[in-house]
């Protein structure tokens, strides 16, 4: 019998594109190649009896050209501050192997640069969002103020890691990835938050 696992919380993630992403719309990224940070925290999680409460993961995606006619390259970083087996289940969770919405992703995956452990810094505070990798990464983004100064946000996108929930439309303050030969530093380009669930 395949492993039971639910796990939920809150995402976010940035890119090279302007906002918003076309690619969420399955178009072309706007400046014909895709650089992606995402993030997730877990507030509650649970993959058969080990328990997944407060751990972070982040996956770094490159794409040449459009996402759904390219192969991606992708690295998978998990939280430092997990045992063994909840290291083994989060990496199975966020790199799909576990099954759930993550695994549609894996036609797309050319190519898996690395997964490793990893210091993550996960932070949701009002309308921001940062997240941290020590010598590696640096995300930052912001809600953009939409009418009256309420959220800017979309619903039923056809192309989504976090299907299910509306996303709020952001912009970066700063995307920094230096890993696997990429010095990517961007800023005020696109970004997204909303919660997430994922089960199998």
């Amino acid at each position: 019998m395949d492993t039971q696992w639910k796990v939920s919380g809150t995402y976010f993630e940035s890119c090279n594109c302007e906002a918003a992403c076309p690619c969420v719309f399955t178009g072309p990224p706007t400046e014909g190649e895709c650089k992606a940070l995402i993030g997730w925290h877990v507030d509650q999680g649970r993959f058969a009896d080990t328990a997944l409460d407060g751990f972070n993961a982040a996956l770094f995606a490159y794409t040449p050209g459009h996402m759904l006619k390219t192969k991606w390259k992708v690295a998978l970083y998990i939280d430092e501050r997990a045992d063994a087996a909840q290291q083994d289940a989060l990496t199975k969770i966020f790199s799909g192997a576990a099954g759930g919405h993550l695994a549609a992703l894996e036609p797309l995956i050319g190519e898996v640069l690395g997964v490793r452990s990893a210091a993550i810094d996960y932070r949701s505070e009002g309308k921001q969002r940062s997240l941290t990798i020590p010598d590696v990464a640096q995300m930052d983004i912001e809600a953009m103020a939409g009418q009256g100064g309420a959220d800017v946000t979309l619903s039923n996108i056809p192309f989504t890691p976090v299907p299910g929930f509306p996303t709020v439309v952001c912009q970066s303050k700063r995307l920094s990835f230096h890993d696997h030969g990429f010095d990517v530093e961007i800023s005020k380009k696109n970004g997204f938050y909303s919660p997430f669930s994922y089960q199998a």
